[in-house]
C-alpha cells in the first residue's frame, strides 16, 4: 500500500472515553506517563493559547506546497478526529486556512496538526478552530500532486498510524498508539494522583530536595554545603 497513492476510508479508533481522558490529562503528563515517548517536537506550536484537545488521527501525506490531499481527507473525517498532516519533504507553505477549517468543523474535527504552515490564523482563532503548526505563512499552494490519506506517517521521528490518539495543548503535541491508549490513560491517571500528593506536601513546605531523595544524591555526587 505504501507504494501507491490511496485514500483509506475506514480506520479503527480508540474508545471515546479514553481519548477524552488523555486530552484532559495533558501532553506533559501523557508524555511522561508513557515513558517520555510520542512527542512530535518543539517546533510544532499552537496558533492559540489555552486549548487542550485529543482526537483520533486522520493522517495525510502531501507534496510540499500542495494541499490537494487535505481536501481529500475531509471526506473521511468523523466527529472527534484530529487531522495530522505531513509532507514528503519540508515545506513552509501555508497549506491550510479558514476555508478548509470550515469543512473540518462541519465534520466535527477537533483540530489540526500541520507539519508545514497554516495561514488565516486570525480567522482560525476567531472560528475557534485549534491548530498546531511548524510555520505560519501566507505562501500559497496548488492542488496538483497525489498523496495519501490514512497511511502511516512520520513527524520528528515519531510514527503516527491512522486511529492513534493525538493529544495537543499549549505544551505541544504527543501521539499515543491506539493499541496502548487505555494503558496510557491508566498510567496518566496514576501519575496525576501521585503529583497531587506531591503538590500537597510541597505546599505544606516540604522541600523537593528531601521528598525526592535528592539531598543524598547530591552528597554521593560530591556536592558540599558551605556557609
Amino acid at each position: 500500500m505504501s507504494a501507491r497513492h490511496v485514500v483509506v476510508r475506514t480506520i479503527e479508533r480508540a474508545d471515546p472515553g479514553v481519548i477524552s481522558g488523555l486530552g484532559e490529562a495533558g501532553t506533559a503528563t501523557v508524555h511522561e506517563a508513557i515513558g517520555r515517548r510520542g512527542y512530535l517536537g518543539p517546533e510544532l506550536r499552537p496558533i492559540q493559547q489555552g486549548t487542550r484537545v485529543a482526537g483520533s488521527a486522520v493522517t495525510v501525506l502531501s507534496h510540499p506546497g500542495d494541499n490537494l490531499m487535505i481536501h481529500a481527507a475531509v471526506e473521511v473525517c468523523e466527529p472527534g478526529d484530529l487531522l495530522v498532516v505531513t509532507n514528503t519533504a519540508p515545506s513552509t507553505h501555508g497549506m491550510f486556512g479558514d476555508l478548509l477549517a470550515s469543512s473540518l468543523q462541519a465534520s466535527g474535527v477537533v483540530g489540526l496538526v500541520m507539519d508545514a504552515g497554516v495561514r488565516d490564523t486570525m480567522d482560525l482563532r476567531a472560528m475557534g478552530f485549534a491548530a498546531w503548526t511548524r510555520h505560519v505563512s501566507c505562501e500559497g499552494t496548488v492542488k496538483s500532486t497525489p498523496g495519501s490519506v490514512n497511511t502511516p506517517i512520520s513527524i520528528d521521528g515519531v510514527i503516527i498510524h491512522p486511529g492513534d490518539v493525538v493529544c495537543a495543548d499549549d505544551d505541544g503535541v504527543v501521539a499515543v498508539p491506539r493499541a496502548d491508549s487505555a494503558w496510557a490513560l491508566d498510567q496518566s491517571n496514576a501519575r496525576l494522583a501521585a503529583e497531587e500528593i506531591s503538590r500537597t506536601r510541597l505546599q505544606a513546605g516540604e522541600l523537593g530536595l528531601d521528598m525526592y531523595g535528592l539531598r543524598q544524591k547530591l552528597v554521593e555526587l560530591g556536592v558540599e554545603w558551605v556557609d
